[in-house]
């Protein structure tokens, strides 16, 4: 194994300036640092990365809560994350919160017990005022999905009540009216938010709201069922549905189905996502698109540039606009 000595020896500096070199010291003048960085080439020398987080007090790896390791919308963040984080060196060291308020306490503290140099966060339960004192405490924190006006140079988020409005301006501009709405967990700030664009869509197009076709469901698999279920059994001639992400779509095929009620001809159904499985259903899911990828891809590297000091990580950003992305389950009752 090549070792600091050899480098030094290579370079023609001392073991401290090979040191301070692979630690980006400012003190390292520019033609030590040529030096020492020919010699790791000339030699292949791949600093010892415990040696160098005692060195920087950095732990050269990023923490990373999520709602859950599975699924179709947390799988493909992870993955962008982890590729940003990769290329700069560093390890992503990630946990569940499992949408529950102790678990993302617990899942918080492990990660700053693992000394992370930063933090990317999807929390649900957490409040504002907690999310502030991490990032007191934390300044390399992100937020995905998440908005906090105190912190709004450090979120990453999307216009989800635009998002509700712009799905249920589709529905009324393809000539419906009787709309029925699922909604995702309305403890989350994303169902009530995208439950508001519904309202407000209504109201500016004057369909009456009924609160009888709104039922509340879950964004993951859990009880979608029955809440759809529910929904179709009152005595409401419903011709379209607005569920709030495209899990709660599927369900909502699978069950107008059973009832002998083709989706895009009887019944149209939009949903909120955008994930892949989509495109393949039968037909084709119409949805609001949420662009995870590019919302993840994003937050890793503000993160990653606060870690380094760049001078984009104080860079504001305004929420990613939703758009709309039409294939064939909704049928346009115009026509």
């Amino acid at each position: 194994m090549i070792t600091i000595k050899e480098v030094a020896e290579l370079a023609q500096v001392s073991q401290a300036t090979v040191s301070r070199t692979l630690n980006g010291h400012a003190s390292v003048k520019e033609t030590n640092k040529q030096k020492v960085f020919a010699a790791i080439e000339e030699l292949g020398y791949k600093p010892n990365a415990f040696a160098q987080a005692l060195a920087s007090n950095r732990s050269c790896s990023i923490g990373m809560l999520v709602g859950t390791l599975d699924g179709p919308f947390y799988g493909p963040m992870m993955h962008e994350v982890e590729k940003v984080v990769r290329a700069e060196n560093y390890h992503l060291i990630i946990t569940s919160g499992h949408e529950e308020y102790d678990e993302e306490h617990e899942s918080i503290r492990f990660l700053r017990s693992k000394k992370v140099d930063g933090l990317v966060l999807t929390a649900d339960t957490l409040s504002d005022s907690e999310l502030l004192d991490i990032v007191n405490e934390v300044e390399a924190t992100v937020l995905i999905n998440r908005y906090i006006p105190e912190i709004a140079e450090r979120c990453i988020w999307i216009d989800n009540e635009r998002g509700g409005f712009l799905a249920t301006e589709h529905l009324i501009k393809c000539g419906h009216t009787q709309i029925g709405c699922v909604t995702g967990q309305l403890s989350k700030v994303d169902s009530r938010d995208r439950l508001q664009g519904f309202r407000n869509a209504l109201s500016h197009y004057g369909v009456e709201y009924n609160p009888n076709a709104v039922v509340e469901g879950r964004f993951d698999h859990k009880c979608n069922h029955d809440a759809i279920r529910r929904l179709l059994d009152r005595d409401i001639p419903l011709t379209a549905i607005f569920c709030m992400n495209d899990n709660i779509a599927m369900t909502a095929y699978t069950l107008c189905l059973e009832r002998g009620l083709k989706v895009g001809e009887d019944i149209s159904i939009i949903g909120f996502d955008n994930v892949s499985f989509g495109q393949h259903m039968t037909p084709g899911l119409t949805t609001i698109d949420f662009p995870i990828h590019e919302m993840a891809k994003m937050a890793a590297q503000k993160v990653m540039a606060i870690v380094q000091n760049k001078k984009s990580a104080n860079l504001c950003n305004d929420p990613i606009a939703p758009t709309v992305v039409v294939r064939g389950s909704v049928k346009n009752l115009n026509r």
